[in-house]
């Protein structure tokens, strides 16, 4: 795989109460990754840039939201999820505090 399609897949960590929950009950981790990237590319990414072992990778669409600005109609962009699974006695630190 190349490298550099690596670094552009992982787009952000998804910073909510569920993904906190998820990171705490069962080591999962969720990502904000590019629409076309598929599950071992996922999984290839989050092992080079976070150095850990990936047991499952699981992703979801997520339908942008209709929007109203006054009399005008608008549509947010649709995006992928990806819930990331490591293997045991792995962990990612988003805090990198010591």
């Amino acid at each position: 795989m190349n490298k550099e399609r690596l670094m552009k897949i992982l787009l952000s960590p998804v910073v909510s109460e569920k993904s906190a929950v998820a990171a705490d009950k069962s080591n999962q981790f969720a990502f904000k990754v590019s629409t076309d990237a598929t599950k071992p590319e996922i999984a290839q990414a989050v092992e080079l840039l976070f150095e850990v072992k990936v047991e499952q990778v699981r992703t979801v669409n997520v339908k942008g939201k209709q929007k109203r600005f006054g009399a005008m109609l608008g549509r947010r962009n649709n995006w992928k999820k990806a819930y990331v699974r490591l293997q045991a006695g792995h962990d990612i630190d988003f805090a990198g505090g010591a």
